[in-house]
């Protein structure tokens, strides 16, 4: 099995993982609301930063197996050989946007909020942990988008 082929399990199996999680929480949270008429006080915040992590970690997975959404009107007009350097400059784009943006960008985000000791309210986890999502996706879809760049 390929490293990209155990990445892609490790990060499905992640992701069914998180919603699993998120499941259960919003049915404990509609539980306690209706049933028990006590609101459970963290399972909101929970819900919010686990639909963060599914959606960002989720992006990354989509990526991997290029099932993004595309508009291919240009690419559609080209030959095959224009078609292939397209989608290289395009990868080539991706991966600068997303080393400055996530890895860059959520790198800084995640050491700002460890140094100022910034918590949730209900959990009181600390929000790097949170913010962590984006360097870690971002280095995911590097990986991913190298890869189709040296394979294309």
């Amino acid at each position: 099995m390929t490293l990209r082929k155990k990445i892609d399990k490790i990060l499905g199996i992640v992701l069914i993982i998180i919603m699993s999680i998120m499941v259960v929480n919003v049915l404990w949270q509609v539980f306690t609301r209706y049933i028990m008429t006590t609101p459970s006080s963290f399972t909101d915040e929970l819900a919010r930063y686990l639909m963060i992590w599914i959606g960002v970690l989720g992006a990354a997975f989509v990526s991997g197996k290029n099932m993004h959404v595309a508009i291919d009107v240009l690419p559609s007009k080209l030959n095959e050989t224009n078609r292939k350097k397209l989608a290289k400059v395009v990868d080539i784009i991706i991966i600068s946007f997303v080393f400055f943006a996530m890895v860059i960008g959520g790198i800084r985000l995640v050491y700002l909020t460890y140094i100022l000791k910034q918590h949730s309210p209900a959990l009181q986890i600390p929000l790097a942990l949170v913010y962590l999502v984006l360097p870690l996706s971002g280095l995911l879809i590097i990986y991913y988008k190298t890869s189709d760049l040296l394979n294309k």
